[in-house]
């Protein structure tokens, strides 16, 4: 089991663009009731590409951001939980060993991982880095989402407890090999479309390669400013 910092925070102008965001997350005082789609107190300014059922609490792993400190030196969002807008700080676990559809229990609340992130351009802006979102995807330290299978109560000091496994062999770092590197290897893709568990908005993507023979353009979601 594994001790968790919650994190939340309400919409506020992003940095260097008029844009709403979310993004900054700082440590709730106080328990929290978890629902269908997050957390009490916790906003997502533009509900078009984030929050919602299948993205309910973000998950980044703090274990990564030593590595980014090293790259990028001592931002302020790395010096600390909640640089990259998660709800759920942990060490131990990463992309490598967790797998989609993975279930956890938290508090009386019970999880299960949706889908990994895509990160998009307002990394840019929270990180003033302006290639910071193609930086999560290229090296795949992108975190992940969950759905809420059982609305509860959960705090910091949490334990988050792995109870079921329902498609090991699919850790989030196969996945992100699948859709970012080896982009369109047939077999993979093709597994991706049949993963049940996995967030339909993915498998979409998976099932959109196999008809098309194409990758779809990222530019927009990673560089774009709207």
């Amino acid at each position: 089991m594994i001790t968790v910092t919650l994190l939340t925070g309400r919409a506020s102008p992003l940095p260097g663009s008029g844009a709403l965001s979310g993004i900054v997350k700082t440590p709730p005082d106080r328990p929290l009731a978890l629902g269908r789609e997050g957390l009490e107190g916790d906003e997502q300014a533009d509900r078009r590409v984030h929050g919602g059922i299948e993205k309910a609490m973000h998950h980044y792993p703090f274990d990564h951001y030593a590595a980014w400190r090293n790259e990028l030196g001592p931002l302020p969002p790395l010096l600390t939980p909640g640089g990259f807008g998660e709800n759920i700080s942990t060490t131990s676990l990463t992309e490598s060993t967790v797998a989609v559809g993975d279930v956890f229990r938290l508090g009386t609340a019970i999880l299960q991982v949706s889908q990994g992130r895509q990160p998009c351009w307002k990394l840019n802006r929270r990180f003033d880095v302006p290639d910071m979102a193609r930086l999560v995807q290229q090296t795949g330290r992108t975190g992940w989402y969950y759905r809420v299978l059982q609305p509860g109560v959960v705090r910091s000091g949490d334990r988050l407890e792995l109870i079921d496994r329902t498609a090991p062999d699919w850790t989030l770092r196969r996945l992100w090999q699948a859709l970012y590197v080896d982009r369109l290897n047939l077999r993979e893709l093709a597994g991706i479309a049949a993963l049940d568990v996995l967030a339909e908005g993915w498998r979409k993507y998976a099932v959109r390669r196999l008809e098309s023979g194409r990758v779809e353009d990222w530019s927009n979601r990673l560089d774009g400013t709207a």
